[in-house]
């Protein structure tokens, strides 16, 4: 086993990174197809084509009548009008004939039935003449015999299964599927389903993997899980070069104690960049050993997926004969200030929306290890390396992650995090397939700003006035004065300190916040849960300053729910559905409304309209009662109206 560390990454253009690799397996011969499969038409959906392919007879290989009606001599009608009808007996040059029929000998045109009157039971009348091959498909008025139906290196779709079985094909010449293998490896990492200890990672990675590359053309090879040891990495990387033509490793690609996977590839054969100049997925390995590309990815998932986008589909489209598609963008106006380093393009994910007539991006968690990241993203923002991000209110471009008409049916909503949201995405999305929610998490005051500047439909909100004991109304009369709003209750909620099970030291007030040793953690500055302890912490006459963790800061109940569930905390202020979903203990505090806030012009528009719809249900209301700590008293009902 080697334990020596490869420190010096390189920090390379990404672009040049790639075109280095994709001209050196060229020089190899590494990107040309594998030799073709002979394959059923009926198979052959998504495969591409190895060489083009030609009709072997016509369709239709018959003249055949178009319509229902009768085959003539277009001679025969001659002289028809509105004002001279014309009577045409049946027989040799006129007969009866259906869809599909073929035209009878010394006929070469078809007569709606719609358009002739029987006057006898063998003579019809006509008011207007028909012209020659109305109504008729000629032989080869689809594909001619010999004609080239598909051309090579061409990804077959249904319309083109119809075309081929049309022209008498029923085998094709496709290119191999590019096998992928895709190797996980790392001592932490266990499969799916088993039970998990402290320092375990579930091997999720190239499942993902796999299904990209499937979703390419190509066929993935998942290889077990390969522990940190270089003999049983060197041998599994053998093993894979021998089987397929693209070998992918899942991390060591760093500069770790353990991360060897690019001397070993220096070693079984050539390493061509240590390091790209990106975020995230700097520490990606291109290589080459014994002729096929083997290709290092980071462990973090977005590292991972961003790599495999960036350098394997490359690879895969290219051994298809095929070049990758380009993502569909749309503009869009940044919700906040972004900055980024300079020096390495860096690829934010984003929430999207359409807010009035501008597309508003909301950037989401920009860790490398969040998967969910990707799963919520709408979009991906690229920062270009030789930029420091961008300003709020600036118009960028944006690659799509989902639908653009989906994205424009989009309810914004931005504020104060409720788990109730989640609920009403879920059931607002069963209720109108088109339409989705989405929720971006930055405190109450934060969606109060978002209204204020035009980000958002509605902004969640639970902030106290310490003065009333009333709750948001006085926020919206002084931060949005000039703006018309509605203010709908969504639910009242208890919030309470969350435990440890069985409540371990003792915990009965956030008096006990003040307590040696009690660690807690805190919502972030804006949030209502934070206004709402400043404010009872100040009843009380608690120092902040005395409470440790204080200043440690989470976005959401169920991150702060998370942390003391994990032993990372003691203690966290949040909402009883938040300790019950993690079953923790809970030391209620108090009862608190929260609201939506939607701005006048959206209340009558169906990104409003839909989401009362779904409220109103008795489905969403009782499995938001189901969380615990809800009560739906005045759940749609209208709290506050200014200007509307």
């Amino acid at each position: 086993m080697r334990n020596k560390r490869d420190v010096y990454l390189d920090d390379r253009p990404w672009e040049e990174a790639l075109a280095e690799l994709l001209a050196h397996l060229a020089s190899l011969g590494s990107l040309s197809p594998g030799a073709p499969e002979d394959i059923s038409v009926e198979q052959a959906l998504g495969r591409v084509t190895a060489e083009p392919i030609f009709a072997v007879n016509s369709s239709p290989h018959y003249h055949a009548s178009a319509m229902d009606g009768i085959a003539v001599d277009s001679a025969l009608t001659f002289g028809a009008s509105d004002t001279s009808a014309k009577h045409i007996q049946l027989g040799e040059k006129a007969q009866v004939v259906d869809t599909g029929d073929p035209i009878p000998a010394g006929c070469d045109a078809v007569i709606m039935i719609e358009d002739v009157h029987f006057v006898e039971d063998d003579v019809f009348e006509i008011t207007s003449a028909a012209a020659p091959w109305q109504h008729v498909r000629a032989i080869g008025e689809d594909v001619v015999a010999t004609e080239m139906i598909l051309p090579g290196n061409h990804r077959i779709r249904p319309m083109d299964i119809g075309g081929i079985l049309a022209g008498g094909v029923v085998r094709v010449k496709v290119h191999p599927k590019p096998k992928v293998a895709l190797l996980p490896t790392g001592t932490e990492l266990v499969q799916p389903g088993g039970e998990l200890k402290p320092g375990d990672i579930v091997e999720y990675n190239t499942r993902v993997f796999g299904a990209m590359v499937e979703s390419w053309g190509g066929e993935a090879l998942r290889w077990p899980i390969t522990v940190d040891n270089w003999d049983k990495l060197k041998d599994s990387v053998q093993q894979a070069v021998l089987q397929a033509d693209v070998v992918v490793i899942n991390a060591g690609s760093s500069a770790g104690r353990e991360d060897f996977t690019a001397e070993l590839i220096r070693e079984l054969g050539t390493v061509l960049t240590h390091g790209a100049a990106i975020k995230p997925g700097k520490p990606v390995i291109l290589g080459e050993v014994m002729g096929k590309p083997v290709i290092g990815v980071p462990g973090y998932p977005v590292s991972a997926f961003l790599t495999m986008e960036l350098f394997v589909r490359p690879v895969v489209y290219q051994k298809l004969g095929s070049i990758a598609p380009l993502p569909q963008t749309t503009e869009a106006i940044i919700s906040r200030k972004m900055p980024s380093p300079m020096g390495v393009e860096e690829f934010i994910r984003v929430k999207m929306g359409q807010v009035g007539e501008k597309i508003i991006a909301t950037p989401i968690s920009r860790g490398a290890g969040v998967i969910m990241s990707l799963v919520r993203a709408d979009g991906m923002l690229r920062v270009p390396r030789l930029s420091e991000g961008f300003r709020a209110g600036e118009t960028v471009k944006v690659e799509l992650m989902r639908p653009l008409e989906e994205v424009r049916q989009t309810t914004v909503v931005i504020g104060s995090h409720d788990m109730a949201l989640d609920i009403l995405a879920n059931h607002l999305r069963r209720k109108f397939p088109e339409a989705s929610l989405s929720s971006a998490n930055v405190g109450s005051l934060g969606g109060l700003s978002a209204i204020k500047r035009g980000e958002c439909h509605c902004g969640g909100t639970h902030l106290l006035d310490e003065d009333t004991g009333d709750y948001n109304v006085s926020y919206i009369q002084r931060l949005l004065a000039d703006r018309p709003v509605v203010l709908l209750n969504l639910v009242y909620r208890q919030q309470g300190l969350m435990v440890a099970k069985g409540n371990p030291l003792k915990i009965k007030g956030l008096e006990d916040l003040a307590r040696e040793g009690i660690r807690f953690i805190n919502r972030q500055r804006g949030a209502g849960t934070r206004i709402l302890l400043d404010y009872r912490l100040k009843q009380l006459g608690i120092d902040p300053d005395s409470i440790y963790g204080y200043n440690r800061e989470e976005y959401t109940h169920m991150s702060v729910a998370a942390a003391v569930a994990s032993g990372a905390a003691d203690a966290g202020l949040g909402i009883l559905a938040a300790a019950n979903a993690l079953e923790l203990d809970f030391v209620p505090v108090v009862e608190e409304r929260y609201d939506l806030c939607i701005p006048g012009e959206y209340w009558n528009t169906p990104y409003i309209e839909r989401m009362l719809e779904v409220i109103a249900t008795a489905e969403f209301r009782q499995q938001v009662e189901a969380l615990g700590g809800y009560d739906l008293r005045d759940c749609g009902g209208v709290m506050y109206r200014q200007g509307v």
